[in-house]
């Protein structure tokens, strides 16, 4: 007889001595026999009776226990890259890096923005983002912040890509300096360059369905209609334009600037967008780390919202209980 009984638990081959009991098993799994479940052979063995069921050769055990559903699971993909967290974040405003960083651990976000600035070379040893953020956890997205024509763009991501060796990047050309609104021509030329250049570009756009359907139409890999001017927490603006972007779009559109709060944020993701990209609004905020919570659950209460399919709307009540057969 062999030392040892030979089992399969949860699909997987293992051993327990003879004579030991599913309780036994459980504890060797360090696993809380108080909040897990056990099927053996078919059977589920109650909690109650662990502790005296005995293993025997041969046996298929499986054990489970609860996990968080919801869109914890659910992913969305630009570019033929997945990602969970459909918040992308910001890396500006904030008081120094490691605020920075513990927010973006708060917010859950997998993307974060970096926007490519020249290197303090009186003081190269002075402390760089990268020394905080990690840009083998977590993706970088190189962005052309402060850029005002498609030259200056494309010069930022030509020396991004040699930098860090990124294809997928933000586009933004902007107009002006007071509305920091996009120059559409320029951002289109831009587009056009970069996708021919083999960058990705996921492009800052005004809420306009033809302007995104032509950005789309050049090679942006994702639209980024802005809910309202950059840095002015106003919220969504217009719903009717953006969500005639997300009918029109095949890429991903998600809403960039504007966001001011986790309501705006929810309302974005309501709309269908398959994602958000803050900065100000969090770290402008009194609390960065508690605003931060507030967004990542504000994006994925809004998918849900979306994906569940809100009731229609009435000019009149209608009440929930009926009131034929009142006392």
């Amino acid at each position: 007889m062999s030392a040892e009984l030979s089992l399969i638990v949860n699909g997987e081959p293992r051993r327990a001595p003879h004579g030991a009991t599913i309780a036994d098993l459980v504890e060797s799994l360090e696993l809380n026999a108080k909040k897990v479940a056990v099927e053996r052979n078919g059977l589920i063995v109650p909690r109650s009776t662990l502790a005296d069921v005995l293993l025997g050769d041969g046996d298929e055990l499986e054990i489970v226990h609860f996990v968080g559903g919801g869109n914890s699971e659910e992913t969305w993909t630009v570019a033929g890259r997945t990602f969970r967290s459909r918040l992308i974040v910001g890396t500006g405003k904030y008081k120094d890096f490691a605020q920075n960083a513990s927010a973006l651990e708060a917010s859950g976000a997998e993307i974060v923005t970096v926007a490519v600035r020249r290197v303090n070379v009186s003081d190269p040893k002075a402390p760089m983002l990268t020394d905080y953020i990690d840009p083998k956890k977590f993706t970088y997205l190189p962005n052309t912040a402060g850029c005002f024509n498609a030259e200056e763009a494309i010069r930022t991501l030509r020396l991004a890509r040699e930098a860090g060796g990124w294809d997928l990047v933000k586009l933004e050309v902007l107009g002006e300096a007071r509305t920091l609104y996009p120059d559409m021509r320029e951002t289109l030329k831009a587009t056009e360059v970069l996708a021919s250049e083999g960058f990705l570009p996921m492009v800052y756009c005004v809420d306009d369905p033809i302007a995104a359907k032509q950005l789309e139409e050049a090679g942006a890999v994702a639209v980024m209609p802005l809910g309202a001017p950059i840095g002015s927490g106003l919220g969504i603006q217009n719903r009717v334009t953006i969500r005639l972007i997300v009918e029109g779009a095949s890429v991903p559109v998600l809403v960039d600037a504007g966001v001011g709060t986790a309501s705006d944020a929810a309302v974005a993701m309501e709309l269908g967008c398959d994602g958000v990209l803050m900065n100000t609004a969090i770290a402008e905020a009194k609390d960065p780390l508690l605003m931060a919570r507030a967004m990542k659950r504000a994006v994925e209460a809004g998918r849900d919202a979306y994906l569940a399919g809100r009731m229609a709307t009435r000019k009149y009540a209608d009440p929930s209980s009926p009131l034929a057969g009142l006392i």
